[in-house]
């Protein structure tokens, strides 16, 4: 469902600059410290005034705390719902939050509702009829990190916009790489990727500060050094891996002569007697069946040459089959006086034949029954190496489960509580204490070790444990206080700590402003939501290039959908104007969604001096080049190359300067950079 972003009104309008948080666990908790980062009015409303804040002096950021129930109509009044701009319901009970929504709607028609809730189909529904209206769920924010964090290779992110698939990569630079000292930053964009991040081992680490543009597009990628890209995959990378199907040989026609040899047949009756077992048994008792149907028939014939030899063979396989009636009391030729060893035989033959069905009948019963267990869902073998080792398989640990499988990625789940068969079935899994079970995991040669178990305490403690048996692999810790997190991070930094309601409130503070949040990952220790925009007349990204978008508020554009042409591109350039109706893909920190969300952009400081032109073709291709890569008046720009050597009229940023230096040059105009005086 796609969400219009509220925005601020004029100066002179009164805006609703407040948001209501219902629920002050440790979600609600994160949310507020993210709302605040906004500048606005927070009221919390809970029950019971927490006895612990899980975030230290939440109570000092609290605008105003009401201890009471939020789906009363008159505490959510008290609270001031008929003018704020969003009530945040995330209580950890579902209904709870469903109702906090209906109250706060009767009251306010208008106000943003984000609800926690997993109830998927409920939520889509209730979105198409409440508008302005979405639902998350913490652990299915938080599962996308976790996996990546156990994955711990290139792929670092990846997100959906309209079925299509783009992956973030993290991809160092080796000597042997096709990019290294031959590629400049800018050459690698594409229709198809961008880059996000770039660190040089020779250069000191970014800064938060628009970390995603700290880079010069000029510049070599050398060995060593650190890119982040986003890409398009032309195809799902969750399908499954295609590979060549052995050949088959051609068949030959049947080779009848071959059944017809007794070397053969000795070969396979000596496979299966070396099988053993059943195997044994069931060739004993066909070779002692085959030698009594023979030497019955061979009787019998000899004794009664009237019978051909069909009817003594039939005669003595009637009688193997336990039919001794059906051949002396039912057939008139054996009315006469048969012999007293004859008769016997012939029981003989029945009772013998009797014993062997049985003995087949439980062959074939135990054959059928191995066969039927064979059907049962059968959990594989634990892989012998480069898997991931989970321990823990709650709501996070299914989920994360799930994207592991998605991802192809080999996996061995300890659990301690019973699992049936129907949970995920192609993985092992083993249940019981982790203690007793990590030696049967291969925990040696996993790659990535996962605990996400409901005890952060418990998760530490394992960490430690299968740290000293596999120092190489990825360790991967959920937690839950945040400063607990942080004290593991500081201690253990060979550890990735996760907190997942840490994660998931940037979401839920950035949907409070009517951002859709189409997915999050981290990045250097940082999430980046993905978000999408509608464009609505008079917001603060109305009219700009995205250009000005992209460094100004420090995003970056990968998908663009146009309301009046009806067009979609991917990682769209920085030329395109936005329009009301357009939307907008962009992948952002939360200080970028603030600084959209207040209009804070950053000022253009670089100047370009376009000094001459080749000819007049020149002079007029100059002009359009500047008016489509700065978004300046085409007029104005015919006017300035009319009067070279000119100097842009008003700066712009840095990578648009650089850009419009190398459009230039091939438009048969030279020009060059201006960098910032030291005050400016």
């Amino acid at each position: 469902m796609t969400v219009s972003r509220i925005t601020f009104a004029p100066e002179n309008t009164a805006v609703p600059d407040a948001c209501i948080i219902c629920g002050l666990g440790s979600l609600g908790q994160y949310c507020v410290v993210n709302l605040k980062n906004f500048g606005i009015r927070v009221t919390g409303i809970d029950l019971n005034r927490p006895k612990h804040w899980e975030v230290g002096q939440l109570d000092t950021l609290l605008d105003e705390l009401i201890e009471d129930d939020a789906r009363k109509t008159e505490v959510l009044e008290q609270a001031g719902v008929t003018h704020a701009r969003a009530v945040l319901a995330v209580t950890e009970n579902e209904r709870v939050n469903i109702q906090i929504a209906f109250a706060a709607r009767l009251l306010n028609p208008k106000v943003r509702l984000v609800v926690r809730s997993a109830k998927q189909n409920l939520t889509e529904l209730l979105g198409q009829e409440l508008h302005n209206f979405v639902a998350y769920e913490p652990t299915q924010l938080s599962a996308v990190p976790f996996t990546l964090a156990a994955l711990g290779e290139e792929i670092i992110g990846f997100f959906r916009v309209e079925e299509q698939l783009f992956q973030v990569h993290r991809r160092v630079i080796s000597p042997q790489d096709p990019w290294a000292n031959s590629r400049r930053l800018y050459e690698l964009y594409s229709r198809s990727r961008k880059v996000l991040a770039y660190q040089s081992t020779t250069r000191p680490p970014l800064s938060e500060e628009l970390y995603l543009f700290r880079w010069d597009p000029e510049i070599l990628a050398y060995p060593g050094d650190t890119l982040v890209t986003v890409e398009l995959q032309s195809s799902s990378s969750f399908s499954p891996v295609v590979t060549a199907a052995p050949t088959t040989p051609k068949r030959q026609g049947w080779d009848w002569q071959k059944w017809l040899r007794w070397g053969h047949w000795r070969e396979r009756i000596s496979t299966w007697w070396e099988k053993g077992g059943t195997h044994r048994v069931a060739l004993v008792v066909a070779g002692l069946m085959l030698f009594l149907l023979l030497t019955g028939t061979l009787l019998y014939d000899l004794y009664y040459p009237e019978l051909n030899f069909p009817d003594t063979f039939y005669t003595t396989m009637i009688l193997l089959l336990g039919g001794y009636g059906d051949v002396f009391g039912g057939l008139q030729r054996f009315e006469l006086p048969v012999p007293w060893w004859l008769r016997l035989l012939s029981l003989g033959l029945t009772l013998t034949g009797i014993a062997f069905t049985g003995v087949i009948y439980a062959l074939l019963t135990e054959k059928l029954l191995a066969t039927q267990f064979q059907f049962l869902q059968r959990r594989p073998p634990v892989p012998a190496q480069g898997h991931v080792v989970m321990v823990g398989l709650g709501r996070v640990g299914r989920q994360v489960a799930n994207l592991l499988q998605e991802f192809r990625q080999p996996l061995t789940v300890i659990t301690s509580m019973e699992v049936g068969s129907e949970v995920l079935p192609q993985v092992p899994i083993f249940s019981g204490a982790t203690a007793t079970l990590l030696p049967k995991v291969n925990l040696n040669t996993a790659k990535s070790i996962v605990t996400v178990t409901d005890d952060e305490l418990e998760n530490l403690e394992i960490a430690l444990m299968t740290r000293g048996i596999n120092p190489q692999s990825q360790v991967v810790i959920r937690t839950f206080d945040p400063t607990f997190s942080e004290n593991v991070r500081r201690l253990f930094p060979f550890a990735q700590v996760l907190c997942a309601n840490e994660i998931a409130a940037e979401a839920f503070a950035a949907a409070a402003f009517g951002e859709n949040i189409l997915g999050l990952f981290r990045l250097e220790g940082r999430t980046i939501l993905v978000v999408e925009y509608e464009i609505e007349a008079g917001d603060t990204l109305n009219g700009l290039i995205l250009a000005q978008v992209s460094y100004g508020y420090g995003v970056v554009p990968v998908y663009y959908h146009s309301a009046a042409e009806q067009e979609r591109k991917t990682m769209p350039s920085d030329d395109l104007r936005l329009h009301p109706g357009d939307k907008l893909v962009v992948l952002a920190t939360s200080r970028g969604l603030q600084r959209v969300e207040l209009g804070e952009r950053l000022p253009p400081r670089y100047q370009v001096q376009v000094q001459k032109a080749l000819n007049k073709d020149a002079i007029f291709y100059g002009g359009n080049v500047i008016a489509q890569v700065t978004g300046f008046d085409l007029k104005l720009c015919r006017q300035l190359m009319e009067r070279l050597p000119n100097t842009l009229p008003e700066p712009i940023y840095r990578h648009q300067a650089q850009r419009l230096v190398r459009e230039l040059a091939k438009a048969q105009v030279t020009s060059r950079l201006i960098p910032p005086s030291r005050g400016s």
